[in-house]
């Protein structure tokens, strides 16, 4: 492994030399930008500058490649900086997935601890650590551009919001909802009940639903919502929303088809394409997420069908329980795989014939 000082990689950096591209990159603090040791650029004093092992490292701390010499693209020489660039991109494609040690170390040909001990040496941290801050980095830059907490929430990667909040105050700084603009002059009423798929929370505003969400706490439940919403009048009503709920505990319980509530959700276009598709899937069915997407005539748009799933605001009035993988398995479900399951099994059991269903007829497959 290359070792060098700081003074050393300072004066590879002054004279330009190609002959280090690949062996390090320098990053400049008054600009957040990090090189290669070549880049033409204009040089900065030596006391804005730090230098990192590899472009991830340097991305970790907050720093955007140059556009002008593209770091990212230099050849890597050293083995060992090699294999930590290749578990850092594993990392960075894992979407939602949990990475083991196991698993990384198979796919990149070493054992565990030569992974882990090489790994720190040259990023600093443990490649666990790596992809939490990853996730979070990603959270913020989204919630920054005005994207709603629950949205940023999946897109980062996080399975569940409780992952979020585990560690919010250490990496954010401040609760996610301090990130959110979503809400704003909004009054909101929600209730609570018990369903047989756990605590079930059923959240409208005037325009009409803006949530249902399942938990095992009442206390999850009103966290997540005041997370989505944090400037929102948020009261609870019991009373008032007693009917609205009755019509979603007799579509778990009875088999009532269709939940034909007013909605008021935030959507992106193509989230609002998915969601209609699955609104479409007949009760007692599934179909592939593959299907979805060659439905909308993205055949290779499968993840951003699935991330458009796991942002799903209103579990059972959108039924993205009756999106599952190509093999049949269960695939991912916001509010719980064993919640999923269930659904599946007693919807299959005594399914309701309603017809060819609108994403059939739109160029999708039922399962």
């Amino acid at each position: 492994m290359l070792n060098m000082n700081s003074n050393q990689q300072w004066q590879a950096v002054v004279a330009k030399d190609s002959r280090f591209d690949g062996q390090f990159v320098f990053a400049v603090t008054s600009t957040g930008v990090y090189c290669r040791p070549s880049c033409p650029s204009r040089r900065a004093h030596r006391e804005r500058v730090k230098f990192f092992d590899l472009p991830e490292a340097a991305e970790q701390a907050g720093f955007r490649a140059c556009l002008r010499c593209q770091p990212q693209r230099a050849r890597v020489l050293d083995p060992q900086i090699e294999l930590v660039q290749r578990v850092c991109r594993l990392l960075n494609s894992s979407d939602g997935e949990t990475v083991g040690l196991a698993e990384l170390a198979s796919q990149t040909g070493v054992s565990v601890f030569h992974l882990q001990r090489t790994f720190k040496r040259v990023m600093g941290i443990s490649p666990k650590q790596y992809l939490a801050a990853r996730r979070f980095g990603n959270f913020k830059e989204l919630v920054r551009k005005g994207e709603s907490v629950t949205n940023s929430l999946y897109e980062s990667g996080f399975n569940s919001s409780s992952r979020l909040y585990e560690h919010a105050a250490e990496e954010l700084g401040m609760t996610p909802a301090t990130y959110s603009r979503g809400g704003r002059g909004v009054n909101i009423n929600y209730t609570i009940v018990d369903s047989s798929l756990g605590r079930l929370l059923v959240a409208v505003t005037q325009r009409g639903v803006c949530a249902v969400r399942l938990a095992d706490s009442d206390v999850e439940l009103e966290n997540d919502l005041r997370a989505e919403f944090p400037e929102a009048q948020i009261t609870r009503d019991d009373a008032g929303l007693r009917e609205t709920v009755q019509k979603i505990l007799n579509h778990i319980d009875h088999n009532e088809p269709h939940l034909d509530l007013p909605l008021d959700i935030r959507a992106t276009a193509f989230q609002r394409q998915v969601w209609e598709k699955l609104r479409a899937i007949p009760y007692g069915q599934t179909v592939s997420y593959g299907e979805v997407a060659k439905a909308l005539g993205k055949p290779g748009a499968v993840r951003a069908v699935g991330r458009a799933c796991a942002t799903n605001p209103v579990a059972l009035v959108i039924p993205c329980h009756r999106v599952v993988r190509e093999d049949k398995s269960l695939g991912g479900y916001r509010w719980g795989l064993e919640r999923k399951k269930k659904l599946l099994e007693h919807e299959s059991a005594r399914p309701f014939s309603s017809g060819n269903s609108a994403l059939r007829k739109s160029g999708g497959q039922s399962a």
